[in-house]
């Protein structure tokens, strides 16, 4: 989860990244870090599994992340669990990674007038992020590109 500041306000955003790609395939944008968001994100990835596909979710040790209810949604959808370790950043590097991509290209270079513009440019650069931002390390591609060849090779 990262977090921005518009006019003295906060807004939080907790998105899932597929690490093969790295595109990002859940997120959910909020004004405050409740449960609740990280719950919308986990519904979001949910559709997107299929029937057969046993994925692993890679999170910070946040406390969103310890509760019992979080758990048991993951449990229940067959997702195994994986948590860095207490105060190791380089344990969630993808998603850092993301993050200083997202602040560096898009909100720095921004002015804001209030948070419903910013959780609208987000989601802007996010659209941007997963179909159009080519990558090196993707052969020139976009994660979506990336993982459509992919799934046309298998």
């Amino acid at each position: 989860m990262t977090e921005f500041k518009v006019g003295g306000q906060k807004l939080y955003l907790s998105p899932i990244m597929d690490l093969y790609s790295g595109e990002i395939i859940s997120y959910a944008i909020a004004r405050r870090p409740l449960y609740s968001m990280v719950d919308e994100m986990l519904e979001g990835a949910f559709k997107r599994l299929g029937p057969h596909e046993k994925p692993i979710l890679h999170s910070d040790q946040g406390w969103q992340y310890r509760m019992p209810i979080y758990q048991r949604l993951l449990n229940e959808n067959s997702i195994t669990a994986s948590m860095s370790r207490k105060g190791n950043c380089y344990d969630n590097a993808a998603i850092e990674s993301f993050f200083s991509t997202l602040k560096s290209e898009f909100f720095y270079l921004n002015k804001f007038n209030d948070l419903d513009e910013l959780q609208a440019g987000i989601e802007e650069y996010i659209e941007y992020y997963n179909h159009s931002r080519i990558k090196l390390k993707l052969n020139g591609l976009s994660p979506v590109e990336y993982r459509m060849q992919a799934a046309k090779a298998a």
